[in-house]
């Protein structure tokens, strides 16, 4: 099972995907790795997030986690589903728990100092800095970083092709989370997510 930091640097963009239909799971994911983004978020947003977790699995050389995981029971059915490591937006004490039993990497998210300082009490110091920029942004992030020296962010929310290499130009983030690669509700163009994945893959070579 790979851990956060073999994770968080294998590529420089993390697709955060939210697949509405089981059949879009396999060529979405076939894209993205032949585009160089190995990593896979699958949100679990929709009644097809599990089922496509599953199939992902099967797509060589990806490596396919579950967002969204909100509470233990999500955590528990992302685990059954094969997922191979998990995103919340947030962190609990319910949550850390279950995942200190588990194999399974967590990446919760934080957006101010306190969340941090929670996180770091609970054992976790790779962390999603969410919504990044509703929480104040790249200047936000910097202030965090100058406190929390040991902690490495995937910045999420609000990042886009635009913005990405200022994000990753920090010394403390390790990847960013998008949503532009394959968004929601379009009809799959395998050739199209693939060339977005090329674009994003050549952002940055620190991740």
């Amino acid at each position: 099972m790979p851990d956060l930091d073999s994770i968080m640097t294998a590529a420089p963009v993390i697709p955060v995907l939210v697949i509405d239909r089981i059949e879009d799971a396999v060529p979405v994911a076939k894209a993205l790795v032949a585009g160089g983004l190995p990593v896979l978020e699958i949100t679990l947003r929709t009644p097809a997030a599990l089922d496509a977790i599953r199939a992902m699995r099967e797509v060589e050389g990806a490596i396919v986690g579950a967002g969204t995981v909100l509470d233990p029971d999500r955590f528990e059915q992302a685990i059954d589903a094969g997922a191979q490591f998990l995103v919340s937006p947030g962190l609990t004490e319910r949550l850390a728990i279950a995942v200190s039993s588990a194999r399974v990497p967590l990446l919760p998210g934080v957006s101010s100092a306190s969340d941090v300082m929670r996180a770091l009490d609970l054992g976790f110091d790779r962390l999603k800095f969410f919504p990044a920029t509703a929480a104040g942004g790249i200047p936000a992030l910097k202030a965090l970083s100058s406190v929390f020296a040991q902690v490495r962010f995937c910045p999420t929310g609000g990042i886009t092709p635009d913005n990405a290499p200022d994000w990753l130009a920090l010394p403390s983030v390790a990847c960013v989370g998008g949503t532009w690669l394959a968004p929601s509700g379009e009809t799959v163009d395998a050739a199209a997510i693939e060339l977005r994945a090329r674009q994003a893959s050549a952002l940055g070579s620190r991740c």
